[in-house]
C-alpha cells in the first residue's frame, strides 16, 4: 500500500492510477493523516432474483434416497 501526500497525488495522478489498475490501495493524507483511499473500480454483479434458476436444474427420484454408507461417512468427516 502506498500512502502519498494531496499534493503528491496531483503531481502524480497517472503514475498513482497505475498502481491502483494493478491491484495496489493507495491512501491519500493531509497532515499526516489519511482522507481519501484509491481502490480499482470492481464492477458489480447483478443481483439475482429468487428463482433465477427455474427450469435450469432438475433433480430425479434418486436425490431423496439414502447416500451409500462408503459416501455418508466421507461426508460424516470419516
Amino acid at each position: 500500500m502506498t500512502s502519498v501526500t494531496i499534493d503528491e497525488a496531483e503531481k502524480r495522478l497517472s503514475k498513482l492510477i497505475e498502481q491502483v489498475e494493478s491491484g495496489e490501495e493507495v491512501i491519500i493524507t493531509r497532515d499526516h493523516k489519511p482522507v481519501a483511499r484509491l481502490v480499482p473500480y470492481v464492477q458489480e454483479l447483478p443481483k439475482r432474483g429468487f428463482g433465477s434458476m427455474r427450469g435450469k436444474a432438475s433433480l430425479d427420484e434418486s436425490f431423496w434416497e439414502p447416500l451409500p454408507e462408503e459416501e455418508l461417512k466421507l461426508w460424516e468427516g470419516g
